[in-house]
């Protein structure tokens, strides 16, 4: 059974790909300083999956830490979440994201060369990409990113991509799009502890009687109802393309870069979203029309062929879907 050091898993995408590393019969050994997060995560994807994980609750940021890790384990590949994530407070605090951020990726990819260890996933998203033409393909610009928290993850990439011109490392970069749902039992799923950046959580705190409303920022975009159009991405499909890159990256034998889509390459948009929840939920979901944000844009959705030709992963589950299982975590919790 192969190794997977997780970083930083204990969040929305890391716990579930915890979930989909063990289906897919891998051993997860998860890392976390719990600074923004509860061991309680844990014990959720224990009794999801009947299996007991190694938890080492260490500091990314420490080199003495991490070499304890590599020393008491033989890691096969590393999967990369760790990192403040809040765009709003990368904006207040853009010293805070650019040591933390770049700098634990730095001890990490140091202590991996020490190890020998030279496969490693990175966590990213599709703000890498800016006020890119829809569909977004990998070949897009990747320098119009619009605050520090996207530029940090930028500048990450790039270390990637230039340790790997340069030494043994063997790594892909993960661009998502829109991640909703939960997992299918309702046990797990997203809890924000921040003001988030997408509807889909706002939109949860609705129905869950947290929030009396939503603030739907612009009607007026060329869209098919004026508000704006994303890719949402399942959770589920999203951690199952996490592992169909860890089985392409684990059969490569030289080193090298990639970086790759995952989304559904299809648009919905906010108020398809919010009928959708209203619907399965034979309740209203209000929301107010508010003035657009700066720097949002119409529409944003993923060109996908990459990910289906190269990882031979295609994501799966409906808009429908996504709602349904976060509907049972919402009850749930």
């Amino acid at each position: 059974m192969q190794n997977i050091l997780v970083t930083g898993w204990m969040w929305f995408i890391g716990s579930h790909t915890v979930i989909a590393l063990i289906e897919a019969g891998y051993q997860p050994i998860v890392f976390d300083n719990l600074s923004n997060s509860s061991a309680d995560v844990l014990d959720t994807i224990q009794k999801i999956t009947g299996k007991n994980i190694p938890f080492i609750q260490w500091d990314i940021r420490n080199k003495e830490d991490l070499q304890q890790v590599f020393s008491q384990y033989t890691i096969d590949a590393v999967m990369h979440f760790a990192a403040l994530k809040s765009v709003g407070e990368s904006c207040s605090k853009p010293g805070l994201y650019y040591e933390n951020n770049i700098g634990w990726t730095i001890n990490l990819l140091n202590i991996m060369e020490e190890y020998n260890v030279t496969k490693i996933i990175f966590s990213w998203s599709a703000t890498v990409y800016g006020d890119a033409q829809s569909p977004i393909g990998e070949s897009s610009p990747t320098w119009n990113v619009t605050n520090p928290y996207g530029m940090t993850k930028r500048l990450c990439e790039k270390l990637l991509e230039e340790k790997s011109r340069f030494s043994r490392l063997q790594a892909i970069s993960l661009r998502y799009f829109n991640p909703i749902g939960a997992h299918p039992s309702g046990l797990l799923g997203e809890q924000v502890v921040w003001i988030p950046n997408n509807i889909f959580p706002y939109i949860m705190k609705v129905v869950s009687g947290e929030l009396n409303s939503i603030n739907v920022f612009g009607n007026d975009y060329p869209t098919i109802d004026g508000t704006g159009v994303r890719d949402y991405i399942d959770i589920m499909d999203l951690a199952n393309g996490h592992i169909a890159s860890l089985t392409h990256l684990l059969a490569w034998s030289d080193p090298g870069f990639d970086a790759i889509n995952l989304g559904t390459g299809k648009w919905t948009s906010v108020l398809e979203l919010i009928a959708t929840t209203a619907r399965l939920t034979n309740k209203d979901v209000p929301y107010i029309i508010a003035p657009r944000r700066p720097g949002d844009v119409s529409a944003v959705y993923a060109g996908v062929e990459k990910a289906e030709k190269i990882l031979w992963w295609k994501a799966k589950y409906t808009i429908e879907d996504s709602v349904k299982n976060a509907l049972r975590f919402v009850r749930h919790i």
